[in-house]
């Protein structure tokens, strides 16, 4: 089986979901399959993740869910008794990452800082989540970041949109994006499932170009 991590590589884009409504996962599951898309993170910033994610494996099973804004090892632990295949936190917690390690489960701290990501590299882990990556200066600072740190390959999110995806894609050491943009709350709670196929389908092509050698910045 693919390593969910190396799988979210060529994937490209990472939808960072928000859901209020465990249900709502079902219908998300679809669109993202429809507009090409296989993979979902569900952010535990909400009570429903736990409950989204598991719905959302039990539903469809040919989707990639993983759990993000995971802060404590509980958390972990609950995401992945709900069938979450890889851990994303905004941060470098080290408990957390060490409880992912012992137990198999790979897992993407966020990092913001030399300090953090000589911390990662400890750790072993040399894909991480660069957070918030707009917030923090964008494409110029992960340039600079990633110069001092050869094969580190980064997730920029946070500010993350279909208008600047494809600059942050055509960085050497950018993995894959993590992005709301096509998976907006207010589209969920709206049922707009058919725009989220949309987005998401635009955003796949997006990818596709870039690698390809075409695509705007």
């Amino acid at each position: 089986m693919t390593n969910p991590i190396a799988r979210l590589g060529e994937l490209g884009i990472i939808p960072v979901v928000r859901l209020e409504d465990p249900t709502q996962g079902d219908r998300l599951a679809e669109a993202l399959l429809a507009g090409g898309l296989p993979c979902a993170e569900i952010t535990f910033r909400t009570a429903a993740a736990g409950e989204g994610i598991r719905r959302m494996c039990a539903r469809s099973p040919e989707m990639l869910v993983g759990a993000g804004t995971v802060v404590t090892p509980e958390q972990a632990q609950q995401a992945v008794d709900a069938g979450a295949r890889f851990i994303v936190s905004p941060g470098f917690d080290r408990r957390v990452v060490e409880w992912c390690l012992g137990h198999a489960m790979p897992v993407m701290p966020g990092v913001a800082t030399p300090t953090e990501i000589l911390m990662a590299l400890e750790s072993g882990l040399n894909v991480l989540k660069f957070f918030p990556a707009e917030a923090l200066g964008g494409k110029e600072m992960l340039a600079a970041l990633a110069a001092a740190f050869v094969g580190v390959k980064f997730v920029p999110t946070g500010g993350i949109t279909a208008a600047n995806a494809a600059a942050y894609l055509k960085l050497p050491m950018v993995f894959a994006l993590g992005g709301s943009w096509l998976v907006a709350p207010k589209l969920i709670a709206g049922g707009a499932f058919d725009e989220i196929v949309r987005l998401t389908a635009e955003a796949v092509a997006l990818v596709a170009q870039v690698r390809s050698g075409g695509g705007k910045t």
